[in-house]
């Protein structure tokens, strides 16, 4: 399991330019199954994924064909975690 910290650049006055495809990018990770949840990072720092059911390298290439990542709007950096314990809710990401 991942996280996903996506933190605004320098270059965050482009995001506008480039959110179209930032967006199309998300949807095609929640809709392979890899994002389990995308959300803004208060207040206004950029975005964060929790991904699952995927390898670090290939999250990495995901990762990079962000159009954020690619423009440098935001820089990213992957967390792994490995699971323990988990809410019944959740058990899904022990296995």
């Amino acid at each position: 399991m991942f996280i996903v910290l996506l933190k605004f650049s320098d270059n965050k006055g482009q995001a506008g330019q480039f959110m179209e495809g930032h967006n199309d990018w998300v949807k095609r990770g929640v809709d392979d199954g890899v994002f389990l949840l995308v959300g803004s990072l208060q207040p206004n720092l950029g975005g964060g994924i929790v991904a699952h059911n995927t390898s670090l390298s290939d999250l990495q290439s995901r990762v990079k064909a962000d159009p954020f990542v690619a423009e440098n709007v935001v820089s990213a950096e992957i967390l792994e975690i490995t699971p323990a314990q988990a809410d019944e809710r959740l058990k899904f990401l022990l296995d």
